[in-house]
């Protein structure tokens, strides 16, 4: 059986107001996307590789993976309107190459800390389940708002986990499941987690990590910088 993992580097990320996507931006020499990669590629479980990319980035895309020896990437495939969508072209495009019981793990392209033992687990927990879903504790208290300016209530945090990716299914799992969608109008679910809800599927927990951090904003990009050197100096000693 194949592991297949699908990074999702479609978004232009606006929110970082950057000229180029966040994927591809440059932190100590290495494109962020190059450290996503190398984290797959340096799996020993993880049989393949395959990118949805922004449109015209895939040469370059090809070009880092020459450059950076990633010999795993196989496929790249153009991005979508949203992320459901660019999931769906992703994982329509790997059902041609594999099997319907091969696991893909989808993965956020923008997060480059993911680690050996959270690929490991989501796994095993697919493996054992049919699905696995990265999450981590909610350590906040949560408070509930109508207007995002007042609260009159809280959420019970022992009741909520906090969502990062990989995100692990069988191949014919996820391409049923987005077919269904389509057929019920459900096109901009925010996960591949909240399209099995909104579906009325089940999704089971694998174990993630705080440092398994999502790039989205110029100040994430400081507290990668300084994951990176606190990883450096671990190597050091």
């Amino acid at each position: 059986m194949s592991n297949i993992a699908l990074l999702i580097a479609g978004g232009s990320g606006n929110r970082m107001h950057q000229d180029i996507p966040k994927q591809f931006i440059t932190v100590n020499e290495r494109p962020v996307i190059v450290y996503t990669l190398e984290a797959f590629e340096n799996h020993p479980e993880i049989d393949a590789i395959a990118v949805v990319c922004i449109e015209g980035w895939d040469q370059v895309l090809w070009a880092y993976a020459k450059q950076f020896n990633i010999s795993k990437l196989k496929y790249i495939v153009p991005g979508g309107e949203n992320g459901q969508s660019s999931i769906r072209n992703g994982v329509f495009e790997l059902e041609k190459h594999f099997s319907s019981d091969d696991l893909v793990l989808i993965h956020d392209a923008i997060r480059p800390m993911v680690s050996a033992e959270i690929i490991s687990d989501n796994i095993r927990i697919a493996k054992k389940y049919g699905n696995a879903v990265t999450v981590i504790p909610c350590a906040e208290a949560m408070m509930q708002t109508e207007d995002g300016v007042v609260s009159c209530g809280s959420y019970p945090r022992d009741q909520l986990k906090r969502t990062q990716t990989p995100q692990a299914f069988r191949i014919g799992d996820i391409c049923e499941l987005h077919r269904s969608a389509l057929e019920a109008g459900v096109t901009n679910s925010v996960a591949s987690c909240t399209l099995m809800i909104e579906m009325g599927r089940q999704v089971y927990f694998s174990s993630g990590s705080e440092k398994n951090i999502k790039l989205t904003t110029v100040e994430d990009i400081d507290i990668f910088k300084a994951l990176l050197a606190a990883k450096r100096s671990d190597w050091l000693k």
